[in-house]
């Protein structure tokens, strides 16, 4: 791949936390550009719903991107029997990603779950990041209740989910109309191509999404607003927080705006016409305003 190709290349990373990771990937090893930028997805979604974004705009002509599929998300490797997806393990994997893939400069995109990735990483080791974007990744709603009931529905749904066969669709028509029914403002021809790379036909030639079931179980550990402030407080580096003008997570904007205070040098931009899924709904505009924010802030 040459410096010029901005079409992505599909390949697997071995990391230190025992799994294979999946990844898409714009500039090669031979690529001379020094700023890898890691594009985060979020919850059951994977690595290609960043093609447009990437493609669209200058990010695959400026920078090294990257795009992986989180544990148990896309074509990366599942826990398997007896495993678990808990948070800090898709912060292990980035830091992990970041030792054998990144270069000089590292910068995260993440969005809704990848975004809330994104942040911890960055807190963890806010040396080795050089700038964050976050697109509607501050995290859900504060969750209360008690630790000790949370457990046991937790291990009730695990023992469901690993019993219960996967929803299974009998072709792509029908795999990208649930996709449309999540999302509404997802186009029919995109929502089609997500389903063809985010499903694989099972044994019995019915299609399945490529994720775990576990992951929609809910985890025995809630997320705390001031769990999650401990991190952004030790972030230095510039922060880009981003809105889809017509997402749901707007209703939230007064308890957001709070959230965002805990960065030291945040800054707020909001996409026209697009809903919480942004880089389906306005992928060229998203592209472009990540590539602009790193831009303006790399030497």
């Amino acid at each position: 791949m040459t410096a010029g190709d901005t079409s992505a290349r599909s390949r697997r990373v071995e990391l230190a936390t025992g799994l294979g990771y999946h990844l898409l990937e714009w500039g090669g090893d031979e690529d001379s550009r020094d700023h890898t930028v890691i594009m985060l997805h979020g919850f059951l979604d994977l690595s290609w719903g960043w093609v447009r974004a990437v493609e669209s705009s200058p990010l695959a002509e400026r920078f090294h991107v990257v795009a992986p599929d989180f544990r148990g998300h896309g074509d990366s490797d599942r826990v398997g029997a007896g495993g678990y997806y808990y948070f800090m393990d898709y912060v292990a994997d980035v830091a992990s990603l970041i030792e054998q893939i990144g270069r000089a400069r590292v910068s995260l995109v993440g969005h809704s779950m990848g975004g809330s990735v994104a942040a911890y990483v960055t807190g963890t080791y806010p040396e080795r990041i050089h700038r964050l974007a976050l697109l509607e990744g501050l995290g859900p709603p504060e969750m209360t209740g008690e630790l000790p009931d949370r457990a046991r529905t937790w291990i009730a749904d695990w023992r469901r989910a690993r019993a219960k066969e996967p929803r299974s669709y009998a072709d792509l028509a029908q795999a990208a109309a649930q996709l449309q029914k999540n999302d509404p403002l997802l186009d029919g021809a995109l929502a089609r191509w997500l389903a063809t790379h985010g499903t694989a036909e099972g044994p019995d030639r019915r299609l399945r999404y490529k994720h775990d079931s576990l992951h929609v179980t809910r985890g025995p550990y809630p997320f705390r607003v001031e769990v999650a402030e401990s991190f952004w407080r030790r972030i230095s580096c510039p922060v880009l927080l981003v809105d889809g003008a017509e997402s749901n997570f707007r209703a939230r904007a007064e308890e957001y705006q709070g959230r965002a205070r805990n960065f030291a040098d945040a800054r707020r931009a909001t996409i026209a016409g697009a809903g919480h899924m942004m880089q389906r709904h306005q992928p060229a505009a998203v592209g472009a305003l990540v590539a602009e924010f790193l831009a303006a802030h790399s030497p």
